[in-house]
């Protein structure tokens, strides 16, 4: 029996196949999914059967980030419970970082905000022919939270991600491929098979090995992520009682661009 209502996990040989399961919101993050991601991230620390373990999204779209619905109710709530809640989709992607096991991105369609966050913590993507990233945070007048901009930097460089989070751009799958942040493209259909295929030559590795050197080069490169970004929350909350991000709100619910003041 499945453990999860919005995760599915399958296991197939030293093979995990792990999906987030809500596609008729595109995969969409809200609190309890995150909550989920977290301990099926934990899980796999007693299992040492499960060498690597693959994610991808249910339906067109790897995930569409964060709910905005349950993102606005959340407003109404007292400001010590939005820290508390906010910092959810933080502890889902450290747990994703702390998988011992080999991870992998099944990327299909978009990897939007919150998506894209979870997507960049694999050690691998593999992206479909119409996968995409975007983090639309920018023109919804809030910055980048979850400590992941690091992840990004990390990845692609400091323009690069410059490009992403400060400029918004929608990037598709041959320029993921060119900078590198796809291990390869292949058709929709072939995609679970070639992710399983990729797993593959990491099942066929020590696992001991494997699992210590991956911890080392995630602490090598990592090492000052958490302490340097551990404000992103709050830094969040303060958007959101800016002018300009109240502006942006509302011309997003009526689909028209918005404009910025700087206030």
């Amino acid at each position: 029996m499945n453990a999860y209502q919005h995760l599915t996990v399958e296991q197939h040989g030293h093979v995990a196949l792990v999906t987030f399961n809500r596609p008729e919101c595109c995969n969409a993050l809200h609190h309890d999914i995150l909550l989920e991601i977290e301990q099926c991230a934990f899980a796999f620390r007693d299992d040492a059967h499960t060498r690597v373990v693959i994610f991808t999204g249910a339906g067109r779209h790897f995930s569409a980030g964060a709910d905005l619905d349950e993102f606005r109710a959340g407003h109404s709530q007292p400001l010590v419970v939005q820290r508390r809640r906010q910092r959810a989709g933080e502890r889902a992607l450290h747990a994703l970082l702390g998988i011992d096991q080999i991870t992998i991105g099944a990327w299909n369609g978009g990897a939007l905000g919150g998506g894209a966050c979870l997507a960049t913590a694999m050690d691998f993507r593999i992206g479909d022919e119409d996968c995409f990233i975007q983090y639309p945070e920018i023109d919804l007048g809030m910055n980048l939270m979850w400590q992941s901009l690091p992840l990004t930097i990390h990845l692609l460089g400091p323009t690069r991600a410059k490009r992403l989070v400060i400029g918004g751009e929608r990037v598709q799958a041959p320029a993921l491929l060119a900078w590198g942040l796809l291990e390869d493209v292949v058709p929709n259909a072939a995609l679970i098979d070639r992710a399983f295929a990729f797993a593959q030559t990491y099942v066929d590795k020590s696992p001991i090995a494997a699992q210590m050197i991956k911890r080392s080069v995630n602490q090598i490169s990592g090492a000052l992520d958490r302490a340097l970004m551990h404000m992103d929350a709050d830094q969040n909350l303060f958007t959101l009682t800016t002018a300009d991000q109240k502006a942006a709100a509302e011309a997003y619910l009526n689909q028209r661009p918005p404009r910025f003041c700087g206030e």
